[in-house]
């Protein structure tokens, strides 16, 4: 059985998942968990969160909020491994063993460092560090298969070569993950165009009340182009979404109504907002009962902790007893 390992961001805008995440992220992980032969280890990242979260009451709720989502969407906690970053203490002090490996250099290359380099003052040790703390997520778990995307690659790179240092010094002790990167990820355009993105705020959060939702989607931008005239479905924001959800029947329905006119985009919002709501009903549904209900979510975040430990404990202790402090 293949181990795979991956971290789910809880950061900014309330923990909101869009539709991005959904088709981007969650998915794609979810069947990659089903497959018989995979085990999935699966993690909210709300240590690497308070980086920038600094209000305890937010974090809480992004945890939720995501947490909620996958949920929704019908991860199995029962088969795979589901728990909150922040209950397996184990990850904080195999963090410090690493950090006693890791050269400065090569944090200081990381892209999460580079990107905020120029203002020093808005960087703490945390974002400094984030990448040993994300190499100890893996690492914990012998996991062999980490899913990236190709903006992620480096950090697995620095995950290899901090265990690499380690096992050199000290003999065979951690598993060397490989990425797992899907070229088939597909980019979801936001309300504007550009990639869905919460940094753009172009983005479409499913689990929206229903007049919020709709709110959304009629925002999407479009062309000037008069409901009478025929209009190309290949350069508007909303057949592009459309057609990533629709079936192959009523995306011809909709090209159909665009080049033959008398279709306003209006129209096209209303037949996208209906869509949404009318494939993701239950998942909807499932959502809003979880927020309800947040002793559930802790309760499987606990229980799926625990399952992590059991696995994250012997081989902290295997590092203990190699560096002397058994």
């Amino acid at each position: 059985m293949a181990r795979i390992l991956t971290g789910i961001q809880s950061s900014g805008n309330n923990g909101e998942v869009h539709l991005g995440n959904i088709l981007g992220a969650i998915k794609p992980g979810i069947e990659l968990s089903e497959k018989e032969e995979n085990e999935a280890f699966f993690f909210i990242a709300d240590l690497h969160s308070l980086t920038t979260v600094k209000d305890a009451e937010v974090r809480k709720r992004n945890v939720y909020a995501v947490a909620a989502a996958w949920l929704a969407f019908g991860f199995d906690t029962k088969k795979n491994v589901f728990y909150r970053q922040s209950d397996v203490p184990e990850v904080c002090e195999l963090t410090w063993y690493l950090n006693c490996y890791t050269p400065y250099p090569m944090l200081a290359n990381a892209h999460s460092f580079k990107d905020k380099s120029d203002n020093l003052s808005d960087v703490n040790a945390g974002l400094f560090d984030y990448p040993v703390l994300m190499a100890c997520d893996i690492l914990l778990y012998d996991a062999e298969f980490v899913p990236v995307g190709k903006d992620q690659k480096q950090h697995l790179e620095m995950t290899r070569d901090i265990a690499s240092s380690f096992n050199h010094q000290n003999g065979e002790t951690f598993v060397l993950p490989e990425p797992l990167i899907d070229e088939r990820v597909m980019v979801i355009p936001g309300t504007d165009g550009r990639k869905m993105s919460k940094s753009y705020d172009n983005y479409i959060n499913i689990f929206l009340p229903d007049k919020k939702l709709r709110k959304v989607i009629m925002r999407i931008e479009t062309d000037s182009t008069p409901m009478e005239e025929p209009k190309n479905p290949d350069s508007c924001n909303v057949f592009a979404l459309y057609k990533l959800l629709a079936n192959d029947d009523q995306i011809a329905e909709m090209r159909k109504n665009y080049e033959g006119g008398n279709y306003g985009y209006g129209h096209a919002k209303q037949a996208l907002y209906e869509l949404i709501v009318d494939i993701f009903k239950s998942e909807r549904e499932n959502y809003w009962r979880l927020m309800e209900n947040t002793d559930e979510i802790d309760r499987l975040l606990k229980e799926g902790a625990e399952k992590a430990r059991k696995v994250a404990q012997p081989v902290l202790q295997k590092v203990r007893n190699k560096l002397g402090y058994n």
